[in-house]
């Protein structure tokens, strides 16, 4: 997996790349408990995750409630097809805002 972080004045974009699964997420989870608080939008941009798994969407909901404390928000940005379906598979395209 990668991640590169892409950051203007007070948001963030994780352009996240590969397999999101058990052996990945917790570098993920890592990442995002060091956000800084002055961040009021996160973009998790999904467009290169070849596979996401359980393990995968849990990070992507701690990455929605981390932000809301701080009245921020956090935004899934082009899904890749595998990750979409997914998404409205299991009913968080509901949940999370989806670009």
């Amino acid at each position: 997996m990668t991640i590169t972080e892409n950051k203007s004045s007070n948001s963030l974009e994780l352009v996240i790349g590969g397999r999101l699964d058990t052996g990945t997420a917790p570098e993920l989870e890592a990442k995002l408990k060091q956000i800084p608080k002055d961040i009021q939008t996160l973009y998790l941009n999904l467009s290169n995750i070849q596979y996401i798994s359980s393990a995968g969407l849990r990070v992507v909901l701690l990455a929605h409630k981390l932000m809301l404390p701080t009245g921020g928000k956090m935004i899934i940005r082009q899904p890749s097809a595998f990750t979409k379906q997914v998404l409205e598979a299991t009913g968080m395209d509901s949940i999370l805002s989806v670009e």
